[in-house]
């Protein structure tokens, strides 16, 4: 009986030195969880949250020298028939007032001679446009980025940024 005894105190000794380890390895990994949920979050919060102050500096610097440069030239307001659609008596008449942005001052000296050949280039590709063609602001886009087009091929080697419209009416 004393060696059935022994037995049973070893496994009574054995299950409670089991329950003390598997209760610290239970505590060691949750603390390694949060311990990598801290850094991880830390990590993520330096690399995604915190602002470089030479970038914000040279944003600030260009958003400024942007501003400075940028240069409007207005274009006489035009009045174009274009291509009437099927079953159109009439024909249809296109008002436009536009404006070119350039980005520097000088270009925008180099492209006002050029204007007279400038509104040419807009009257003959508008002549062909149909009402439908200007449908919705799909329709204005691609004519927006037509006339960026050939307001390019006309002043070249000077460059217009963009085309920007003041004004459109269809009658």
């Amino acid at each position: 009986m004393a060696k059935k005894a022994n037995t049973d105190d070893e496994v009574a000794e054995g299950g409670a030195e089991e329950a003390p380890k598997s209760g610290k390895k239970k505590l060691v990994m949750i603390g390694g969880a949060v311990a990598l949920v801290a850094v991880l979050g830390g990590g993520g919060w330096f690399f995604f949250m915190k602002k470089k102050p030479a970038e914000e500096v040279t944003a600030e610097q260009a958003a400024a020298a942007a501003k400075k440069l940028i240069t409007f030239v207005e274009m006489k307001d035009m009045m174009i028939g274009i291509t009437a659609g099927p079953q159109q008596d009439r024909q249809p008449i296109v008002k436009i007032k536009v404006a070119l942005e350039i980005a520097d001052p000088k270009t925008a000296d180099q492209v006002k001679p050029l204007l007279p050949r400038v509104e040419d280039a807009f009257q003959v590709f508008m002549r062909e446009l149909r009402p439908s063609d200007l449908d919705g602001s799909a329709g204005m886009y691609r004519l927006k980025e037509e006339l960026l087009r050939r307001v390019n091929v006309t002043v070249y080697p000077a460059k217009v940024d963009a085309v920007l419209f003041k004004e459109l009416l269809l009658q």
